[in-house]
């Protein structure tokens, strides 16, 4: 396999471990983060660390050198702010400027399953219409932006809701204050599989693509917060009451599992 060199913009909770995996596998690997005191744990890990930030132009010190790279990670999702959608576009807009001046052939944009609505039904990649959220709203139109950019090929990930490790329904209970729509199925992905799926379409260099990533078991709302308040102690919530069915979308992950011949390491999120 070519050895890339690859840049992770958003070396988090999920940028991090991808980027320990891909420098196992032999890639030199670059990531940012925005604050200062997470670089020498960058640094430890074995990636070469920037300070980036997008507010909402992209600033730091050694763009270039940063985006020297064949392939980029596009891992920051939308701000939490009233003006998501204007913001998160001026974003991408200056991400998309550097990219113009740099040799990043390839982008890896990881999205959400926030761009379907609730439709009442298994929704597939081509269902991303009229997303009811500002942020699925903001995600949807920059996914478009990158995806007709000539310069470089994209490749989109629309992740459901990730979990695992420290991201718990145990965790969440103690929040909640009721289980709104308590038969709603939901739409899962654990973060092993998040790295593995990335690295598989960098490894297959599956590019111009757009794909969604969901545990193909989805478990109902109720049953899902029920077992983990049963294991963990934790008194259940009040069921919200409803007028009718709960509203919702089975976001299916057929076409990635096809592509890379993907088996989910963790079925039930």
């Amino acid at each position: 396999m070519h050895k890339e060199t690859i840049t992770i913009l958003g070396c988090g909770w999920l940028g991090l471990p991808l980027a320990k995996t891909l420098i196992a596998e032999g890639h030199a690997v670059k990531g940012s983060t925005t604050r200062e005191d997470k670089l020498d744990l960058l640094r430890d890990a074995g990636v070469e660390p920037f300070l980036v930030k997008l507010d909402p132009e992209m600033e730091g010190e050694d763009l270039a050198d940063f985006l020297q790279s064949d392939i980029l990670v596009v891992n920051i999702p939308p701000p939490r702010r009233d003006d998501v959608a204007e913001f998160h576009i001026q974003q991408i807009s200056s991400l998309i400027d550097a990219l113009r001046q740099s040799p990043v052939r390839s982008v890896l944009f990881v999205s959400s399953t926030s761009v379907y609505p609730m439709l009442n039904r298994e929704v597939s990649e081509d269902d991303a219409v009229d997303p009811e959220s500002p942020a699925g709203q903001a995600l949807l139109h920059v996914e478009e932006m990158l995806l007709q950019e000539p310069g470089f090929q994209t490749t989109v990930l629309r992740f459901g809701g990730l979990v695992g490790y420290d991201r718990t329904p145990e965790k969440y209970l103690g929040r909640m204050t009721e289980i709104a729509f308590p038969d709603q199925p939901m739409n899962l992905i654990h973060r092993d599989d998040c790295v593995q799926i990335m690295a598989e379409i960098i490894h297959l260099q599956q590019w111009g693509e757009v794909f969604n990533a969901c545990s193909p078991l989805h478990p109902r709302k109720l049953d899902y917060y029920s077992s983990a308040a049963e294991t963990s102690c934790i008194p259940l919530p009040p069921q919200a009451s409803a007028d009718g069915p709960s509203p919702f979308k089975l976001v299916s992950s057929r076409k990635l599992v096809g592509a890379l011949n993907y088996t989910f390491l963790h079925t039930g999120a």
